[in-house]
């Protein structure tokens, strides 16, 4: 499968996705995303079910090349859910990624950003591949340097899944490296991680927030399961 049959490959999907727009939801969809993106109107259990059905009948790409290629033609194109499939193919196959491709996460966290691409891309195939390789790790450092507010926040999340493998240092780096910022996402963003990281280790959270000075959003979300 070469490059012409990626391309092919995800101009079905495309064409399979839009068969089953759904006009009767697309404005209220457009105006959940702050009208960031165009929307065909089809809600997430059918998108799931039309990329099933899809799998089924066409497969999956066969090579992590025709993989990425795919992926990245989806995130490009005009519809936000031709994203989400992509999306949807990418961590279904991300056993088939490895930590040289890591230029090519940051191209997809790149591409027309926003949380909902963004913190699938952190948790799930960032997370992934860094756990996987951690001696690529030190890419993180990178990150929380970036001009771009979407990679200092995957920079944050990538940590989301990893429970007690959670590497509680490099996480307080990380959020004291951001933590005066008065960027909305990544205030946000600090306060879920350690929301987060507070149902494994409740006790560091809870002293990491006493020692170290945070914006009140971050404060408020960090203490929020706690506090309960």
């Amino acid at each position: 499968m070469g490059i012409d049959h990626a391309e092919q490959y995800a101009n079905r999907l495309m064409e399979r996705l839009k068969a089953e727009a759904v006009p009767e939801n697309q404005e209220a969809m457009e105006a959940y995303m702050k009208n960031q993106f165009h929307f065909l109107g089809i809600r997430t259990p059918e998108r799931k079910q039309i990329l099933k059905d899809f799998i089924k009948e066409s497969g999956y790409p066969e090579t992590p090349e025709d993989l990425k290629k795919t992926v990245i033609i989806l995130f490009q194109s005009s519809f936000r859910e031709y994203a989400y499939a992509g999306l949807d193919l990418l961590i279904k196959r991300k056993k088939h990624l490895h930590s040289g491709d890591l230029t090519f996460l940051e191209k997809l966290i790149l591409t027309k950003p926003w949380w909902d691409t963004v913190d699938l891309l952190a948790s799930h195939i960032a997370g992934y591949l860094l756990s996987s390789e951690p001696a690529s790790s030190t890419v993180t450092e990178q990150w929380v340097e970036h001009e771009s507010i979407w990679m200092k926040r995957t920079a944050l999340l990538f940590q989301l899944k990893y429970k007690d493998q959670t590497d509680s240092d490099k996480l307080g780096r990380i959020i004291c490296r951001l933590s005066d910022s008065n960027e909305f996402f990544l205030q946000k963003a600090i306060g879920w991680a350690l929301r987060e990281y507070s149902k494994t280790n409740p006790e560091w959270v809870i002293q990491f927030t006493a020692q170290n000075e945070l914006k009140p959003l971050s404060k408020k979300e960090a203490l929020k399961i706690i506090s309960r």
